[in-house]
């Protein structure tokens, strides 16, 4: 497929600033990708759509998911934790104001860290960054590694830990570009933009597909008898990363690393054996249990790194149902979810969503895609 098939007009309106009040409000569309059916809205016993005192469509809520989903399912989350990877510094000298994104640490012995500064004409090796007016967090820059890519070593002296600590404190949560250019980050982005269940730290973006499960939710899952299975995941900028070529064979991803337990293989693949629903949560999930299935069908431990991209045609090996958002035109994001669904029904998805006002972007609406 084109590039250029996956480009549709997004209104500014429709792109989601903050998150719902409460995690699991945001709108829930489903899509049957055999029967080619889209849900939208509630119905009645008599299974007219709903609508309220005014008329209004009611449309479904992400609660609804339960809906769908029996005893024995299972659901794979990625658990990855976000860390507070943008900083600002100043430039020594100058006192020019520069972005420091953290990506991943290098060295912790070093202190040395892989990351991105804006603007990046102004930073080049041997200059010092300051991060606070009279505190001890300095760091050099080493050396360049891309355009905007630089590695730094930070220059304080304490045990990792606390070196830690501090320079997480410096940091806020690393909304997307799209977001922080409308408004700033605040500290409850902090825990809105984590999952409920994140363990590993190591990831620069959320799932976002997960932010949508609220303790209560999981707990109305764990009494129903659905299955949970964790596999990590560490979500990196790659996914933001425009595509700049027309031909997507030619597309390269960059690599993100994850790791696949044993135990999280057993659960998913009883229920696969025992014919039972399995529900990607989130297209991070689905990159990480493509790129361990086997040809057999099954769940395989992984422990390495993945830059697997999927875009259509694409037939997928592991899950049968997938939970995603709506994402931004042109998006890897969006490529994976249509590979899933299939191109014309999800893109007709799409299109149902920018006409009724759905929300697309991190903080988002959902959508399910079932193999019925």
């Amino acid at each position: 497929m084109k590039l250029s098939q996956f480009k549709f007009k997004l209104p500014e309106e429709q792109v989601a600033l903050h998150p719902t009040f409460h995690r699991d409000e945001c709108r829930l569309m489903v899509v049957h990708r055999k029967s080619g059916r889209i849900e939208m809205t509630k119905k009645d016993d008599e299974g007219n759509d709903l609508t309220d005192e005014k008329g209004n469509p009611v449309y479904l809520d992400f609660r609804n998911i339960l809906d769908y989903f029996d005893e024995d399912d299972t659901f794979i989350f990625n658990d990855t934790k976000v860390f507070p990877a943008r900083l600002y510094g100043t430039k020594e000298k100058t006192d020019a104001k520069i972005e420091v994104f953290l990506l991943r640490e290098l060295n912790p012995d070093l202190r040395l860290w892989d990351v991105l500064v804006e603007p990046a004409r102004k930073i080049r090796i041997g200059n010092k960054l300051f991060f606070e007016d009279d505190g001890p967090m300095v760091a050099e820059v080493i050396d360049n590694t891309t355009s905007r890519g630089r590695t730094l070593r930070f220059l304080y002296d304490c045990p990792h830990d606390e070196f830690k600590r501090e320079l997480f404190a410096l940091g806020e949560a690393p909304l997307p570009r799209y977001i922080v250019d409308k408004r700033e980050a605040v500290p409850e982005d902090m825990e809105n933009f984590q999952t409920i269940y994140a363990k590993n730290e190591g990831a620069v973006t959320a799932p976002a597909s997960g932010l949508h499960f609220s303790r209560e939710l999981l707990k109305r899952m764990e009494i129903r008898g659905i299955n949970f299975s964790y596999i990590t995941l560490h979500c990196g900028l790659g996914c933001f990363d425009p595509i700049e070529v027309e031909d997507l064979t030619k597309h390269k991803m960059s690599s993100e690393q994850m790791f696949v337990s044993k135990e999280a293989c057993e659960i998913v693949n009883k229920t696969k054996k025992n014919g039972h629903r399995v529900c990607a949560v989130g297209v991070s999930t689905a990159r990480a249990t493509e790129t361990a299935v086997g040809t057999d069908g099954y769940l395989k431990e992984f422990e390495g790194w993945t830059n697997k991209f999927i875009f259509p045609p694409y037939e997928f090996g592991m899950a049968n149902a997938l939970i995603a958002n709506f994402y931004h035109p042109e998006s890897t994001m969006m490529m994976i979810q249509c590979s899933f669904g299939g191109y014309d029904l999800v893109y007709e998805g799409y299109k149902k969503a920018l006409k009724n006002g759905y929300m697309f972007g991190c903080y988002g609406d959902a959508m399910l895609i079932l193999d019925d």
